[in-house]
């Protein structure tokens, strides 16, 4: 059974820990600033921003404050589509890093995969980035199976994850078998549906059976799937919550259970129909 402190070995060596806090829409200053220091208060070591949230300076601080040591913690953050390219791939990073006020990143992501195949040339800025020692891994974030086999067309160095949309409705099964089998670790973003999954009422009834919420049964489904999970929460109690979720195990008919309910249903974009 995984620990809060519990890491996996990425293709490259580098460990990242299983359960991170993630913080779209969280509030730049003081708001993203206090859950991250609630979060790594909890026991959390992992934290995802990206260039388009617009708080990597409230992450930098809360980070700076919590007093943590630096490489006890790993840091991820994304480039933005407008910024994807080569040379404007490298001058986002250092807007970042910046920002964050760190001296290297722990993982650098390509956010989407825009049109015109851009992000093969943003790639080649993250090769470069990695093999620099500016950050400790590289990977991507929305990539459907063909843009990953696009990159590996082009690059020797194989993305480390891939961070998607995933939860109950949304298991993504090819791309996450697909995953598996080039050792790219998959990692949910979304995984509690933005709230739609709550009131669920077998998710209701599992999660009674275990004395547990609906949110640590799906958080919990994840990590036993071997996908890496980042919820998102400003509140510390919530934050806390999603984090208790290392003291019990679903048993596999529990874990099947919640695998039939896949739709394929997706609340945010198909990758393939992006216009941002």
């Amino acid at each position: 059974m995984k620990h809060i402190a519990d890491r996996v070995k990425l293709n490259n060596g580098v460990e990242m820990p299983w359960l991170g806090l993630g913080v779209w829409k969280a509030a730049d200053g003081q708001e993203v600033s206090n859950a991250v220091k609630s979060a790594i208060e909890c026991g959390y070591r992992s934290i995802d921003t990206a260039a388009v949230y617009q708080n990597e300076s409230g992450v930098g601080q809360g980070i700076k404050d919590s007093g943590i040591a630096r490489e006890e913690l790993f840091v991820t953050t994304k480039v933005w589509n407008s910024d994807q390219g080569y040379e404007s791939t490298l001058h986002a990073f250092e807007e970042s890093r910046k920002k964050l006020g760190l001296d290297y990143l722990d993982l650098y992501l390509i956010h989407w995969p825009v049109k015109e195949k851009k992000y093969i040339d943003t790639w080649r800025a993250l090769e470069k980035l990695y093999n620099d020692g500016l950050v400790r891994a590289i990977g991507v974030s929305n990539f459907h199976i063909h843009h990953l086999k696009d990159i590996f067309e082009v690059s020797g160095i194989v993305p480390v994850v891939n961070q998607v949309e995933y939860h109950p409705l949304l298991a993504q099964r090819e791309l996450h078998a697909f995953c598996n089998s080039h050792n790219i670790v998959l990692e949910a973003w979304s995984p509690l549906m933005q709230g739609k999954l709550l009131d669920d009422p077998m998710l209701t009834e599992i999660a009674a059976k275990y004395g547990k919420s609906v949110s640590q049964v799906i958080l919990r489904w994840d990590l036993q799937n071997g996908v890496i999970t980042i919820p998102k929460s400003v509140n510390p109690e919530r934050i806390a919550q999603n984090g208790d979720i290392f003291d019990f195990e679903l048993s596999a008919e529990d874990m099947e259970r919640i695998q039939a309910m896949n739709k394929e249903q997706r609340v945010g974009p198909d990758p393939d129909h992006i216009d941002f």
